[in-house]
């Protein structure tokens, strides 16, 4: 079993369930899926790992990565915002989410932020104006639908189609579907969404090369 396994198993046993089975079957996972996490014939993703995380009550940090202590609240607790993904890179503004291998980046959390945070780092110069290449995006409370306030601003969100896009929020031509306006390029009329969320953050290049961990 390798040490992420290990931590889950470990955070299973510490949220009082005796078994793989038992843990999948309270929050809804496929058992063979939840196994082949535990015993390690399957690496879980970042993704995983939050899901995972916020069941068992730890840090996600710590889950995937032993990047901080198991749970918050103790002296020394330094909790971090994952970087998920890339934004950027084409004009669409598409956002390229990390692989489930990769070991990600990690962030501090920006004045304001919760454990919930997580990060987009920008790739290319398609985004010139909002965030330049290197510059880090922090977002967090995905809401569904997307909050009146969100209309008209730059925001993050998460498409029917399962795409992840940086775009400005307009009302699109009947009730629940939206236009999403580009920094750059077409905009994309009418969609439908299953969340958005408001960007807390924005860090500029010079500053992310400076906070930026890599996880191992």
């Amino acid at each position: 079993m390798d040490d992420r396994a290990a931590r889950l198993r470990q955070a299973r046993l510490a949220a009082g369930f005796e078994t793989a089975a038992a843990a999948a079957e309270a929050h809804g996972w496929n058992r063979n899926t939840y196994a082949s996490n535990e015993n390690g014939n399957a690496p879980y993703s970042w993704r995983r790992a939050r899901e995972y995380a916020a069941a068992f009550g730890v840090r996600p940090e710590w889950l995937y990565d032993a990047q901080s202590p198991p749970s918050g609240g103790g002296a020394g607790s330094s909790p971090q915002a994952a970087v998920i993904g890339r934004v950027g890179a084409d004009p669409g503004g598409e956002v390229l989410l990390a692989g489930g291998q990769a070991p990600p980046e990690f962030a501090p959390l920006p004045p304001g932020g919760t454990e919930r945070a997580v990060a987009l780092r920008v790739t290319g110069h398609s985004m010139r104006g909002l965030a330049d290449d290197g510059a880090l995006i922090y977002f967090e409370d995905q809401r569904t639908p997307p909050s009146p306030d969100m209309l008209g601003q730059v925001v993050v969100v998460e498409l029917d189609t399962g795409e992840v896009l940086v775009k400005r929020l307009l009302r699109g031509a009947s009730p629940g579907r939206y236009d999403l306006e580009s920094v750059a390029g077409p905009t994309r009329r009418d969609a439908r969404l299953r969340w958005a969320a408001h960007i807390t953050a924005i860090v500029p290049p010079w500053q992310a090369r400076r906070i930026l961990i890599q996880g191992g």
